[in-house]
Order: C-alpha cells, then structure tokens, then sequence
C-alpha cells in the first residue's frame, strides 16, 4: 500500500510499505476513505517532538471495515466506521466513567493512517458504525469526529460551556475552530473567537461565534475582559499548548470559571501562586474522543452540524509533503487526503 512517512524534520515522504494484517484477535483492518494532516502532526514534522524514524503519519480515520480478528464482535466488513487515535476496549473503569484516552489497556488507534489501509486494535471499543454507507459530501465531517471534532467538543464540555455562558476560545487552528462550533451547540450565548487570520475569523463566525479578538496575550486578555464587564469568560476553551496560551487562557477566565485545555502541552509551566489565587478550574488533556462519537455522528448524519468546513484544502495522498507545508506555513487550516 502507499502510506505518509516522515524520516524527519520537514521530511516527509509517501512510499510503499507493507499491506496491515490482523495481529490480535481484537484488530480490525481499514481501508481509509479519507485521511488527512492534524495540527500535532506539524510538531513532530518542526522537529519538536521526537520520532523513531521512518515514523507512519496519520491518527485521524474512517473508513470500511475489510477485516476483522476473531474476537471482533461489535463491526463487520463492509461497515462504515469512524475511529479514535488511542484505542480502548471501552469496558474498564475508566473507560465507563467516560475517559476512554486513559483505558487500561490504551494503546495508539492505528498503525498510520495518512495511508491506503491501516490496522485499528482494540476495534470493538474503538471504532463505531455509520449508519449505512454515508453520502460522499458527509465523508469530511465524519472525519473530524475522529480526532478534532471531538477534541474541540471535549474542550467545550470540559470548560462547561452551556446556556448562559459567555465561552472565549483561545487557538485559531481546526480544533479551536471546531471548539467555537461545539460552544454554540452546547447552548452557549456567547463564543468569543481568538484569531488574527481573516479566512480563520470566517470560519469562526460560521461556526457561530459571536466576536473575534485579535488581540493576543496580555491584551487579548484585556480584551476578553473588556467584552465581558471586567470579569472574563466564564468558560475558556485552550486549543493550542504553548505557554502564552495557556497563561492566556487561565488569566481571561473569571473567578469559579472553567478552563478546558486540550492543546498538547509543550514546555507548559503553571505558575503556582497565580493560579491558587485564580479561582479557575483546570481540566483538559488527550480528548476521550470515544465518549462523544455516537452523538457526533448522529449530529453529522442528520446533517445538524457540517465540521468538515474546516478542511479548506483537499489533495491527493500522494501530495503528503505539500499538504505538511501547506498548514505549516498557515496556507491552510486543514487538509484532507484522498487516499
């Protein structure tokens, strides 16, 4: 099969490698209808986070089931499926509880799929069935329940965004953009969206955000406090990982607010005595996209909400390395690849 592999910074390559097998009774073969590139994948390709090398790209899926081990009980070939990018049986304790990302039995969801096929573990807790084949213009939308839908959906839930709630969110990219979009179908009234970019900023608004800031730091937090009689949001969403955004995050939160961070920290250092007076709830890390994906999907299917607006670049498989470059010099939001 042809699959995305990076052998190094800004070094990214499709080649062939072998065709995946079942290995345990548990796993389930896909073949990708759609792939595409993940604002955590631009980490790694930067250089800032190590890889073993050659590593195969891709954590976000769907696709039809082409096999299935032994045990599989719960999806079939032929199926339509959707998956996450940590595996769970979806039976322990902490799965139950709603924490899928943290099972006791977690591993990676698949073996790389920015690819032609790829092996999910663990798939009866893992993937989840379409309801039918979907139509071809609902593939997108389902493909960001994989990963940064439900990881923006996370963030707003953790932040407890909700009626009444004024929600500012902090990060431009896919997730933060899809974090305003759950925002406002949680009930929120107000979803404040942090960006400097004018096809982001339209995004935002499309999603149903209600203002931009385009401030960012120290006065992007006087801003939010600006709109929100000096008291901040109640709800903040934190999409991105680095220090400034965390910082930013926390300090235009209101006192008893919510802080729901899902950017993957990178050298994120909280200083403790702002933050024991800030009266601020944190609570955030790799999205259980696994909890949300049965309502996300239904929410696509009966086309309710269409997140697969924040692709705005599609390309084929073969042009991996152009579509790195494209969201790593910011030419796009999102890109889908068409295996």
């Amino acid at each position: 099969m042809r699959a995305t592999v990076l052998h190094g910074p800004r070094d990214v390559r499709v080649e062939d490698r072998p065709d995946p097998t079942v290995e345990q009774p548990t796993d389930a073969i896909i073949r990708l209808a759609a792939a595409c590139v993940c604002g955590s994948d631009l980490w790694p390709y930067r250089g800032a986070d190590a890889v073993s090398e050659p590593a195969p790209m891709g954590h976000e899926y769907v696709g039809v089931v082409e096999e299935v081990g032994s045990d599989v009980r719960t999806v079939k070939p032929g199926q339509f499926v959707v998956g996450t990018f940590f595996a769970s049986d979806n039976t322990c304790e902490i799965c139950r509880a709603g924490y899928q990302t943290h099972c006791v039995n977690r591993q990676p969801g698949c073996t790389g799929s920015q690819a032609q096929y790829t092996r999910v573990p663990l798939a009866d807790g893992t993937l989840v069935a379409t309801p039918g084949q979907p139509d071809a213009d609902l593939i997108p939308s389902l493909l960001t329940a994989s990963d940064v839908l439900g990881t923006g959906w996370f963030a707003a839930d953790a932040a407890q965004a909700g009626p009444g709630r004024t929600v500012a969110v902090v990060g431009d990219g896919a997730v933060g953009l899809l974090g305003v979009l759950a925002a406002r179908q949680l009930g929120a009234e107000r979803v404040i969206a942090m960006s400097r970019h004018a096809d982001r900023q339209k995004l935002a608004l499309d999603f149903g955000a209600t203002d931009i800031v385009t401030e960012r730091g120290g006065e992007g937090v006087a801003r939010i406090k600006d709109l929100t009689g000096g008291l901040g949001a109640h709800s903040v969403i934190e999409a991105v990982g680095t220090q400034e955004s965390m910082l930013q995050a926390i300090r235009a939160t209101r006192a008893g607010g919510h802080v729901g961070f899902v950017g993957v920290s990178h050298d994120v250092s909280l200083p403790g005595r702002e933050l024991f007076y800030s009266g601020v709830h944190l609570h955030g890390g790799p999205a259980p996209v696994r909890r949300f994906l049965p309502e996300l999907i239904d929410l696509i299917t009966s086309r309710t909400i269409d997140p697969g607006k924040v692709f705005d670049l599609t390309l084929p498989l073969e042009q991996a390395a152009e579509a790195y470059r494209a969201m790593d010099e910011r030419r796009a939001v999102k890109v889908l690849l068409q295996p």
